[in-house]
């Protein structure tokens, strides 16, 4: 039996926000380390490249600040062992380079799993249960307040990796990530009010889409969503390094960004 591979930290009853925070983790638990190509050290600048440093101290520090304690679900474990945002089927582009729902490539797209390595253990273990937890957390927040507005946590490097398809776009201090369905006016009104202090913020580049699960995506307008995305030098030593005082000013401005949606749907 697994244990869980993700907590939900409660946070204040009336509060629609989840802080969803998937990719900060580094832990890989030793029977999938035996699956990875990597030497040590090399897996180690792997890991430095692939995550997002940092980003569960800058969502507690959000909802330490926050009026109204956001909920936050936080991946305890590495997306080298499933990312939980991708698509597990071939709706997901980034199988182009070797990183869908089980990366078999790096950063670097050199080979990170042997040739024929079968995903499907691992999405079962793991994968599918955090898509089950995640939309068990939306439909609570539903219950409880009749809304849920989903916001992702995430950080990106300051130059373009190997693997970005898209990543000779602009790379502002802080990306917002939106979807046509999901992210309404005011809510990316608020975030760029949040944000709007850390040297320049553009929308959906490098990264675009925000995350929402499957049983929701496209069919429940009461689902909100938005991806923040911070250029990691604004908060850290790159390539996983220390954090600095950005952790704290990213922290206020994301609890900014909270108070900022009502606890309840507007009439």
């Amino acid at each position: 039996m697994t244990s869980r591979s993700y907590d939900v930290l409660a946070g204040a009853p009336d509060s629609p926000v989840l802080l969803h925070v998937p990719h900060s983790s580094r832990v890989i638990p030793p029977d999938v380390r035996e699956g990875i190509l990597l030497a040590d050290g090399e897996l180690g600048l792997e890991l430095d490249h692939i995550t997002d440093a940092h980003t569960a101290e800058i969502a507690a520090a959000a909802a330490a600040a926050a009026g109204a304690t956001p909920w936050q679900f936080v991946n305890r474990l590495s997306r080298l062992v499933v990312d939980p945002e991708r698509f597990p089927d071939e709706r997901e582009e980034m199988l182009a380079v070797g990183m869908g729902a089980v990366y078999t490539r790096t950063t670097h797209r050199a080979p990170l799993r042997p040739a024929g390595f079968d995903p499907a253990p691992l999405i079962d273990r793991y994968f599918t249960p955090y898509a089950v937890g995640m939309a068990a957390a939306v439909a609570e927040r539903l219950e409880a307040t009749g809304r849920a507005v989903i916001v992702d946590v995430h950080s990106y490097p300051t130059g373009p990796l190997p693997y970005e398809l898209h990543g000779e776009g602009p790379r502002p201090p802080v990306c917002l990530g939106t979807d046509a369905f999901h992210t309404p006016p005011a809510l990316l009104d608020a975030a760029r009010e949040a944000f709007g202090g850390f040297g320049g913020l553009a929308t959906d580049t490098p990264f675009a889409g925000t995350y929402v699960p499957l049983s929701y995506y496209g069919r429940d307008p009461r689902v909100s969503a938005l991806m923040i995305e911070i250029r990691r030098d604004v908060y850290m030593s790159e390539p996983g390094g220390a954090a600095g005082p950005g952790v704290q000013a990213l922290g206020a401005a994301l609890a900014a960004l909270v108070d900022a949606v009502p606890p309840h749907p507007a009439a």
